[in-house]
């Protein structure tokens, strides 16, 4: 057998279409895979993506769903797979899915200031300001390498978690 006829071969000329703009073909290559092969968490992750984007987001959502209840996805395929799916639920509206799958991703992957950032999105979604704002000044923080931010970095920090605190 051929290498472009095997499973990876086709997963990675789906992807290298994907990658040349090819976006639609990849796209029909990967759900055609993903058919035959339903309990493989990297083609479903893949094809998640293909469908992401291409602004399918409610296409994609079972792909990522597969790809999460799957094995064998690297650690940074899963991160990127829960970071995509936490994503594609805020924008479907599914706001407390987001929420939930998030705090799960944030508290698997902590040094993610992604995840934090779209967590974040989905709490003001939710209503709850208070944590967004909490956790964009922790990440703030903790990220920024504006001097001015770092001179009061401990400061932001302690305010972040009580922004009613006066004294």
């Amino acid at each position: 057998m051929d290498h472009h006829e095997t499973k990876d071969g086709r997963l990675a000329e789906a992807v290298a279409l994907r990658g040349a703009g090819r976006k639609e073909e990849a796209r029909e290559r990967l759900v055609a895979l993903a058919a035959e092969h339903p309990d493989d968490a990297g083609i479903a992750y893949q094809t998640a993506w293909a469908h992401d984007v291409l602004g399918l987001e409610a296409e994609a959502v079972p792909y990522y769903e597969n790809a999460l209840a799957g094995t064998g996805l690297t650690p940074d395929d899963r991160r990127g797979a829960l970071l995509g799916l936490g994503s594609t639920y805020r924008v479907l509206g599914r706001y407390e899915d987001a929420v939930a799958l998030l705090t799960g991703a944030v508290e698997e992957f902590p040094e993610d200031g992604s995840l934090k950032a779209f967590l974040a999105m989905a709490h003001y979604n939710t209503g709850g300001h208070h944590e967004s704002v909490r956790l964009l000044l922790r990440l703030l923080a903790a990220t920024s390498g504006d001097p001015s931010v770092r001179e009061y970095r401990a400061a932001i920090e302690h305010y972040a978690e009580d922004l009613d605190a006066t004294g």
